[in-house]
């Protein structure tokens, strides 16, 4: 993949993830409507500029702090001390190579092996790595996950994913506050003389709308998820070869990922797109994983 070809790239990544973002963002705006016609229908005219307004705040929020949020809804602590001196200077030498500032570097306590990046830009950015990772990788495995996620800030994939992990997390709040509204008026009367009161088709259209976002909404913003994932993936996978010159390193890594790696990690689905791999299994991996299969990588790895 020529320099010409990763620039393409990343222009149409950055394309195709404003237009997911927007998507998202439409899901959760219809969330939020259909919440307050359930709560109060007396206010649903000012529902959606109010919900736009707190949509447009709730970005920029998530713009400006949902590294941080990312970071501690990872349990990720400062890689300060002696032991990790290897890995800080690991992520220096490979920001130099890449061209952009130095991340901050973390570390999250998990005998799992992996790494995620996030930040808003590459001036703003961050680079967590497992306390198994780097127990278990040689040096040459590290510098290969770590250019790879190094590659996701250059590439500049991280603003998008920390923005989707947000917006996600909001998603699923809506939903379950959704559902057990939906619960609670099952069992009272008020919500069926309301119905009487005001033109029944418009209030079953909008209640059927959001009992189905309600339900598939977390579906929905899974399969957001994985079509803004897979894709970078592949790409920081080579870009990350391209700044060590060396294909075996990452792939023997996620070798041994394949064979440590029981997908147990204590983090939400709202994140698991931002990770090396998958940090949670589940039977339902094969129709909507968040990440490529791990064999397909280490092939395309080492036919580089």
């Amino acid at each position: 993949m020529g320099q010409r070809s990763f620039h393409d790239e990343m222009r149409k990544n950055r394309r195709s993830s404003i237009l997911l973002v927007v998507a998202l963002t439409l899901i959760v705006v219809a969330l939020a409507y259909s919440l307050t016609y359930l709560l109060a229908p007396e206010y649903t005219l000012v529902a959606l500029p109010a919900t736009a307004l707190f949509m447009a705040f709730y970005s920029y929020g998530s713009y400006m702090y949902g590294d941080r949020v990312v970071l501690s809804s990872t349990g990720a602590q400062p890689a300060e001390g002696r032991e990790y001196v290897y890995l800080r200077d690991t992520v220096e030498g490979l920001s130099i190579a890449a061209g952009i500032p130095p991340p901050d570097v973390y570390v999250m306590p998990s005998d799992e092996v992996n790494a995620y990046a996030t930040g808003r830009d590459p001036e703003h950015a961050s680079v967590a790595v497992t306390t198994g990772l780097m127990r278990t990788l040689d040096r040459q495995e590290l510098e290969g996950v770590i250019a790879h996620e190094i590659s996701h800030i250059r590439n500049r994939d991280i603003m998008f994913m920390t923005l989707i992990a947000v917006l996600v997390g909001l998603a699923a709040i809506l939903s379950h506050i959704i559902r057990r509204t939906y619960r609670f008026r099952s069992y009272t009367r008020g919500g069926r003389r309301r119905g009487r009161d005001r033109g029944r088709g418009v209030e079953a259209a909008i209640l059927a709308v959001g009992f189905f976002l309600a339900i598939f909404a977390p579906l929905l913003t899974r399969i957001v998820q994985f079509t803004v994932s897979r894709k970078r993936e592949y790409l920081a996978d080579a870009s990350g070869v391209e700044l060590t010159r060396y294909s075996e390193g990452l792939a023997s890594a996620l070798e041994k990922i394949r064979g440590h790696n029981r997908g147990e990690m204590d983090v939400s689905e709202a994140v698991s797109h931002i990770f090396l791999v998958d940090p949670n299994r589940s039977a339902l991996d094969s129709l909507y994983a968040t990440h490529p299969p791990i064999d397909e990588r280490i092939r395309r790895l080492r036919e580089m």
